[in-house]
């Protein structure tokens, strides 16, 4: 069993949890994912890893309760136990060694991409990170990408925080003033698809995480094949990072849609 040591809520449908598990702790790295099972009778919810604690033994985990097993989830409380927590699983990121990095963000895909801020600002980069949201309430674990970047810029579609306007707007105007080696997107497919073709207009190497896809978390169900370059691909077992250029965006939000 794996208790959770603390919960937050960050709204009303998502929630940050820590749960003990300290060799998962240990052997994690930024882009990894677990499997987590509330109840013997649960599904398998696939979820990155969006901290760690080695000292503590914990990881940290961002649930949005879309589903029943999400929901029960996101339902527990601190001394509570998940039935099973698997992982690390994936294939870790690849951490560029120093020049300018933009890291964008959406929604709750900026669970997920805050420990690839860490180890790319540990890895000696300049770290413009890049946070968006449709309004000011839904901009999540804004403190810890400040403490970790050299300069963060809001995004709402509100304009209720920050700057009014769309992610990409932000990921133009970095690149509109000095040199980018290379961006990583998180968050919806749309979002993603976008920041893609934006990025391929100024032919800036960009990395999208396509967790969002992904179910069993396996390659068993074959439910998260992507086109990448023209090859199927399995996103909890080839990825879940691609390069955001040779993915097939349209193909994988008629999927998602599915």
């Amino acid at each position: 069993m794996f208790k959770i040591i603390t919960k937050e809520h960050f709204s009303e449908n998502v929630v940050k949890l820590e749960v003990e598990a300290p060799r998962i702790a240990k052997s994690r790295r930024p882009g990894h994912f677990v499997i987590v099972i509330d109840s013997a009778k649960g599904e398998r919810i696939p979820l990155t890893i969006a901290d760690a604690d080695v000292e503590r033994g914990t990881i940290t985990l961002v649930v949005q309760a879309i589903g029943d097993s999400t929901r029960a989830i996101c339902s527990m409380e601190p001394g509570e136990e998940l039935h099973d927590v698997v992982g690390p699983l994936g294939r870790a990121t690849q951490i560029r060694q120093g020049g300018t990095v933009v890291c964008c963000g959406g929604g709750v895909g900026v669970a997920p991409l805050l420990p690839i801020i860490k180890a790319m600002k540990a890895a000696g980069c300049r770290v413009i990170s890049v946070l968006a949201a449709r309004t000011k309430d839904l901009i999540i674990l804004e403190d810890e990408v400040r403490a970790n970047s050299d300069e963060v810029i809001i995004m709402t579609d509100d304009g209720s925080y920050g700057c009014k306007g769309l992610v990409t707007d932000g990921v133009e105007s970095v690149i509109c003033r000095e040199q980018v080696d290379e961006v990583v997107t998180i968050g919806p497919a749309v979002m993603m698809k976008f920041v893609s073709l934006l990025t391929a207009k100024y032919n800036v190497p960009t990395i999208a995480s396509l967790n969002t896809i992904m179910v069993d978390g396996t390659g068993m169900c074959g439910a998260c094949r992507v086109t990448v370059g023209g090859k199927t691909r399995f996103v909890c077992i080839d990825g879940p990072e691609f390069d955001a250029h040779q993915v097939d965006f349209d193909e994988m939000i008629m999927r998602l849609r599915q």
